[in-house]
This record gives C-alpha cells, sequence and structure tokens, in this order.
C-alpha cells in the first residue's frame, strides 16, 4: 500500500544521473513514500522518433510488469473499426481485407476524440465528429496505353494495379476540417501494401476510426514492442590475465569485457556489462567459469518501447504513467472508503 501511495504522490519522475541517495529500502517497515520518491529514477538512454530506451530503478518487479501491460493495452489509439465494401472485384475476400485495414496505423491523437457510445438507443450518436474518423479507399486498376507491347513489367502494363496505404484519403466529418487544419490525418506509412489489382478490378471502401485500447483488440496497441530485461551483473573474483583474458573477452558480448595493459600483461577488465547477451559461453571453460559471478541486478529495469508511430514514444510512455497513477489511486480510493471492522 505504501508503494500505490508513493506512485500517486510522485507526479514527476526525476530524470538524472547522480548515485542514489542511500541504499535500496527494500521492503522493511522503515521504508515510506519519501524514500521511494528518493530513491525512484527514470534514466533515458535513447529517444528517437519511434523508439525510446529508458532505464527504471528502484522499483518492484510486478510495478514494472503493471507498466508494461499498460502500455501494451491500456493506452488508447485510433484504429479502423468498421469497413463498408461497395465494391471490391480483387481475389482478396471481403473479410481479409477488411482485417488488413485494420491492421494499418492511423496517425490521429486519440485525446481529441471521445469513445464510441455502445448505447444502443441513441444509434444517431455513434458516428460524430467527436468519436470517429472516416476514411475511403476508391481505386480502380486499368491498362497502361503508354506500355510497350514487349513489356512484361505490371508495374507498366497496368496503373492502379499495387494498393498502397497512400491511396486511403480523409473524409472530414462535421468541423474536423476546422479543427484538424494543421494535422494530416491518415496511414502513418504510405507504402503499406494493401492488395494487388489488375484491369478491371477496382475497390471501393469507406471505413470508420473509432478509439480503443488494446486490451479489445491488438489492432489498438499504440508499441509494435514494449519489453524490459534486468541489468547484467557481471563480477571477475580473480585477476584474469594474457591468454585467458583474451578467451574470457570472446566469451561474453563485444564491448562487455576490455584487456588493459599492466606491466606489459593484458588483464580483463569489465567495462559495460549491459551489453552482455547473457549467452552463458563463460560456462564452457572449465577454467574460467569460477573466475566470473554472472547476476542481475534486481531492481534495474531496461525497458525498450517501440512506437507504430501513432504517437510518439515518449508520450507513450507518459501517459501510462498516468494510467498507472490513476489506478493505483482508484485502488486507494476504494481502501480508503471500505470501513474496516
Amino acid at each position: 500500500m505504501r508503494v500505490l501511495r508513493a506512485i500517486c504522490n510522485h507526479q514527476k519522475s526525476q530524470v538524472h544521473t547522480t548515485d542514489f541517495p542511500g541504499n535500496y529500502p527494500g521492503y522493511d517497515d522503515t521504508w515510506d513514500m519519501q524514500t521511494f520518491q528518493k530513491s525512484f529514477r527514470i534514466d533515458i538512454g535513447q529517444l528517437t522518433e519511434n523508439l525510446m530506451e529508458f532505464d527504471m530503478l528502484r522499483i518492484d518487479a510486478a510495478i514494472a510488469n503493471a507498466f508494461r501491460r499498460i502500455l501494451l493495452a491500456e493506452v488508447p489509439t485510433m484504429a479502423i473499426e468498421k469497413v463498408f465494401i461497395y465494391n471490391n472485384t480483387s481475389i482478396i475476400q471481403d473479410e481479409v481485407l477488411a482485417q488488413r485495414l485494420g491492421l494499418i496505423p492511423i496517425k490521429a491523437d486519440p485525446f481529441l476524440f471521445e469513445y464510441r457510445s455502445t448505447d444502443k438507443a441513441f444509434p444517431e450518436e455513434e458516428v460524430s465528429e467527436i468519436n470517429t474518423i472516416q476514411l475511403c479507399l476508391k481505386i480502380k486498376c486499368n491498362k497502361n496505353p503508354q506500355a510497350s507491347k514487349d513489356s512484361s513489367d505490371p508495374q507498366e502494363l497496368y496503373l492502379n494495379n499495387k494498393v498502397f496505404s497512400r491511396d486511403i484519403k480523409w473524409i472530414p466529418i462535421g468541423n474536423q476540417a476546422d479543427v484538424f487544419v494543421d494535422s494530416s490525418i491518415g496511414p502513418v506509412h504510405d507504402d503499406i501494401l494493401i492488395a494487388l489489382l489488375r484491369p478491371g478490378q477496382e475497390l471501393d471502401i469507406i471505413m470508420h476510426c473509432v478509439k480503443g485500447i488494446g486490451k479489445d483488440h491488438a489492432k489498438f496497441s499504440p508499441v509494435a514492442t514494449a519489453s524490459y530485461r534486468l541489468l547484467p551483473e557481471i563480477t571477475l573474483l580473480d585477476t584474469v590475465k594474457g591468454e585467458k583474458a583474451e578467451r574470457l573477452k570472446r566469451c561474453f558480448s563485444q564491448g562487455v569485457i576490455e584487456l588493459e595493459d599492466v606491466n606489459g600483461s593484458k588483464v580483463a577488465k569489465v567495462v559495460n556489462s549491459r551489453l552482455d547477451s547473457c549467452s552463458r559461453e563463460i560456462l564452457r571453460h572449465d577454467d574460467l567459469k569460477d573466475v566470473v559471478k554472472l547476476g542481475r541486478v534486481r531492481d534495474h529495469f531496461i525497458f525498450f518501447v517501440e512506437s507504430t508511430g501513432v504517437l510518439p514514444p515518449n508520450v507513450l510512455v507518459t501517459e501510462a504513467i498516468k494510467v498507472l497513477m490513476a489506478k493505483c489511486q482508484r485502488f486507494l480510493n476504494e481502501l480508503d472508503s471500505t470501513d474496516i471492522e
């Protein structure tokens, strides 16, 4: 319960690289939320347009795993929910085509939309500018009149023979054209292949995108990958020199072990255990396995978050923290409102 209160009160994580004040408090009775706030830390290692690597330190594994599951299943996005196929003369079945369209990531800020109402008593409110994005796909394949007679390349013989995600167009509903005047709503990537057509075949489709979360369907998940691992810990129990040091270096991933020149002799030294792939190759060498201690830092989690492109990864991490804080607060409110006899 102290952990839940600490998370709720820890509104802003401190990102820095200094040493921690004090030791990890563990689970003794002296641990309070102030101690947690001072010891908990997030270090950002890499941040690109679609990838974020960061470390969570001084946190329990249950909290780290809850954070990962929230990233996968409880951060909302917009995705194609309904597909109205007016014409499909391609070789792809309607249900397969609808499923392919549903998995295309749609670039739209989900926090500007509301969840669609499931109340059957008001069907006219099902589609509106505040809960739905409308897209269309209308394309037809024709012969290229300028193609060479000797050509056998479909790219040259036919026009629109490949249907890509860039062929999907946004149709504003209500005042969406004014509200999202600076936003380019549509597929995140414009080179996703949807179907192959031949002359005379065409697609005429209307799609509705709604707001949802990953636990309802995987198409709403905002991340391609969200995973974590414990920081490897490698300790040399004895000095390793010469040929043994060379073999020791080869047992680990590049950059983990380096050789130093000490009095004309090469001595092995652990430089960066973070790069270790945990292959345990060292255990194959009888003369080396007893001089190295392999382990993991139990409260140091290395996270990898890869966004599908709908939202930047740093925004996804921030929203996941907000969801976790809301869950903790809701649980604490339930506990406080319950009379314990």
